[in-house]
């Protein structure tokens, strides 16, 4: 028994191993093809450059003005973002907790409308823009991206309110408090993975989307990261040093937005409960 449980333990930490290494090692590629010289870029690979540089940083950061891009989509995917939660919060508590006649039928046209393929879209979505004249402007970025994270945010919210009981709704409004109250003060604490979780998959949609702000964007300062990306290719040529450096810089706020969120992912779901 203790062979049998010691290989189990090996095989264990081998397939834990191995799936971490699947997962770091294209961050991994990704760095070091950043520092090095294009000569050895184009080389035989290598997983250790002759010779450092940050040439392909400095290109970005001082030609390409790529930071300016960085934050236009932390402007943009903040906005999302923020909009998104209030929004979706103040949707999936009224489909949840009210009866209405047609709530099952605006349930499922919700998850069609996110369900519908962006590529169908882009065509009328950028004439929507142009007659509204926020074409080629952050604002209008905004507008367009909130049509398609306000269906996921929505339905994802339903199930986690679903899961906050009634009773303690209940509780707090013989206490006193209104519906909004009981929104703000319990349902929402009792939520905060749930919430985490969306404002995570928003953020992280609206900071990736390249196909929507290559049809709005076309003035230089209103590029986000993955467009700034994206206008390093001319023709053919593949400037893969600087692509690799923009994609670590752009990667940045993502990860550190992944490492502070993952202490409220795992947060108790009692957390501002109403006491009897």
């Amino acid at each position: 028994m203790k062979r049998r449980a010691l290989l189990g333990l090996i095989g264990t930490y081998a397939a834990l191993i191995a799936a971490a290494l699947l997962v770091l090692f294209p961050i991994y590629w990704m760095g070091i093809t950043s520092l090095k010289l294009p000569r050895e870029i184009y080389r035989t690979p290598s997983l250790w450059p002759h010779v450092f540089t940050m040439n392909n940083y400095r290109l970005l950061l001082e030609e390409k003005d790529f930071l300016d891009n960085i934050r236009n989509s932390v402007i943009v995917a903040g906005a999302v973002t923020a909009i998104s939660l209030v929004v979706s919060s103040l949707a999936a508590y009224s489909m949840v907790r009210f009866r209405t006649r047609y709530r099952g039928l605006i349930g499922r046209l919700i998850l069609f409308a996110y369900l519908t393929p962006t590529s169908l879209l882009f065509i009328p979505l950028s004439i929507l823009m142009a007659r509204l004249q926020l074409g080629n402007s952050l604002y209008g970025l905004v507008l367009v991206y909130l049509t398609f994270s306000l269906p996921l945010s929505t339905w994802l919210l339903q199930g986690y309110f679903r899961s906050v009981p009634r009773s303690l709704e209940e509780q707090g409004m013989i206490d006193g408090l209104t519906r909004l109250g009981a929104l703000l003060r319990i349902v929402l604490p009792l939520s905060g993975p749930g919430l985490a979780a969306v404002a995570i998959f928003t953020f992280t949609g609206a900071w990736n989307e390249l196909l929507l702000a290559l049809v709005l964007i076309t003035s230089e300062s209103a590029r986000t990261a993955p467009l700034g990306l994206n206008y390093l290719i001319t023709s053919d040529v593949l400037p893969w040093g600087p692509l690799m450096a923009g994609a670590v810089l752009s990667s940045m706020p993502l990860m550190i937005l992944y490492f502070v969120a993952q202490r409220f992912m795992v947060q108790g779901m009692t957390t501002g409960s109403v006491k009897g």
